[in-house]
């Protein structure tokens, strides 16, 4: 039986920006984004736009967000991003207006291919449309795109396409309901 053998793992292919800057994001990142202290949302969202973020009005982000690298990041209006959220972003993430993410949920667009004895790094996009809600300490696996105003309920994994209007619960995460959203 063969087995897993990381001494030949290479990711060299993947090149997420250039040193310096990711350096210097790494150091200014913790300092301003994934801290307790309580800057002005105002002031992260600069330093994320400085750094590439494409970010649009109204975002809410809360204390101990980390976010893997900025430049791979579009949100859009009236998003609230919450506390201790990771946003691993080896590729691109893109959430779209009034999307919530509650605290300590998860979005990683990375993974490795086990069935290699390289364990191979594999990376894809995530895409959350309009609307969609991630509950608390739920994980957005790569390559999903949750569509128009579903819902990740908490400690839930999305593996695969999320249908609008629906409500996912599980580990992987199923369709459990319709939403319906009330005046």
């Amino acid at each position: 039986m063969k087995t897993t053998d990381l001494s030949k793992y290479d990711n060299s292919w993947y090149k997420p920006g250039n040193f310096l800057l990711r350096t210097l994001w790494h150091i200014v990142g913790s300092i301003l984004i994934n801290s307790n202290i309580p800057f002005p949302v105002s002031l992260k969202i600069s330093v994320l736009k400085l750094f590439g973020a494409k970010i649009g009005k109204g975002v809410m982000i809360k204390p101990q967000v980390c976010i893997k690298y900025p430049w791979f990041l579009e949100i859009g209006d009236f998003v609230w991003i919450g506390e201790m959220v990771w946003i691993d972003n080896l590729t691109k993430i893109s959430l779209g207006n009034h999307v919530c993410l509650s605290q300590g949920s998860m979005l990683l667009t990375g993974n490795h291919d086990y069935t290699k004895s390289t364990f191979d790094l594999k990376v894809a996009e995530i895409h959350l449309e309009d609307g969609v809600w991630i509950g608390a300490k739920s994980v957005v696996c790569p390559g999903v795109v949750a569509k128009s105003h579903s819902v990740l309920s908490v400690n839930s994994v999305a593996t695969k396409e999320m249908q609008p209007y629906m409500i996912y619960q599980g580990n992987p995460a199923k369709e459990i309901r319709q939403r319906h959203i009330n005046d």
